[in-house]
């Protein structure tokens, strides 16, 4: 059975002892319904799914797990065949975890670079009605609810990995450069959204100048001017800006970039392209932005921070998951 487009990017789940700040981020800058009513965990909905973000207390300041909502059962046990069959552990979820996402049937398996995958088949229903500053609300459903950006050492094991757990397909490249580093980024997609899942990578080096598993979280809403009014609050709230506003090369996305209280970004886009399978054929573009997305507010400082962690990167051993990264997949 081929899964491509029946699997979903469900939620994602963060580690943080910095609650006061994400509770202002989350609420009052970006705009989400806000759930606070338990201890040590917060959560963030987009939409009637009860968790999108869920937050625990925790040092790592950082995501570490990623939910994937399947289209059936049938869909979920060939998920699990595949990586029980490869080797991998799987751990079933517990009650009390299944219950913190709003979701039935939760497995659990290791991820590359440290994020642990998380497998459902459905969400309960959210309790009450939404409290959003987003009037026009998230783009969710078939499409997932957005996606997330890594960076990797080894990339073409990590696309290994998505292709045969989740049948992923190859969107297109970006070839930038960041900071003095040319990159290559890799957009991989599992349904109709143009990624689910960006993988970049140092060209020619085996370093990766991120501290955390993730580099971005993506969220989509649905009206332009959510997209600006959530700019302005960010702004407003105090929170630093990344990128300013602009727009991507190859899915055309309208989008500006925050840094998180955690210190990974969060990207807000409006009106990304939907991949036509019967037309498409990937591509590479030079550059992430036809136009905007400066950066800002990036001082000598931060620099000196990410090449401290891209030597750091050199001392650590990135895991791939080898048993289901497979051969890799060549460029």
């Amino acid at each position: 059975m081929n899964v491509f487009g029946r699997v979903h990017l469900g939620y994602v789940v963060v580690e943080t002892e910095r609650f006061a700040d994400w509770r202002r981020f989350g609420r009052d800058a970006i705009g989400m319904h806000l759930d606070d009513a338990l201890p040590d965990v917060m959560r963030f909905r987009l939409d009637d799914n009860p968790c999108r973000f869920l937050l625990q207390r925790g040092p790592a300041e950082d995501v570490t797990a990623l939910g994937w909502q399947v289209d059936s059962h049938g869909v979920f046990d060939e998920i699990l065949a595949r990586v029980t069959g490869h080797g991998v552990p799987v751990t079933e979820g517990t009650a009390e975890q299944a219950g913190l996402r709003g979701v039935e049937r939760l497995v659990r398996f290791p991820g590359p670079n440290g994020l642990t995958q998380e497998l459902f088949t459905r969400a309960r229903n959210g309790v009450g009605p939404l409290d959003m500053a987003v009037r026009g609300g998230f783009v969710t459903g078939e499409a997932g609810i957005g996606h997330v950006a890594v960076t990797s050492t080894k990339p073409h094991r990590m696309r290994g990995y998505y292709d045969t757990v989740f049948d992923a397909r190859l969107s297109d490249y970006i070839d930038e450069t960041i900071s003095g580093l040319k990159f290559k980024i890799r957009f991989l997609r599992v349904n109709q959204r143009h990624h689910s899942i960006a993988i970049a990578a140092v060209n020619r080096l085996p370093i990766n100048p991120i501290r955390t598993r993730v580099q971005h979280v993506n969220v989509q809403v649905a009206d332009l001017d959510d997209m600006t009014a959530s700019y302005q609050r960010v702004t407003d709230q105090g929170f630093r800006m990344a990128l300013a506003v602009g727009q991507h090369t190859n899915d055309r996305e309208l989008s500006y970039y925050a840094v998180t209280p955690s210190g990974f970004e969060w990207e807000v886009g409006w009106n990304p392209i939907v991949v036509d399978e019967k037309t498409w054929e990937p591509t590479t573009y030079q550059g992430i932005s036809i136009w905007g997305h400066t950066r800002q507010g990036q001082t000598i400082i931060d620099k000196l921070g990410q090449f401290k962690t891209a030597a750091h990167s050199l001392l650590h051993r990135e895991d791939t998951v080898p048993a289901l990264a497979g051969a890799g997949i060549p460029d």
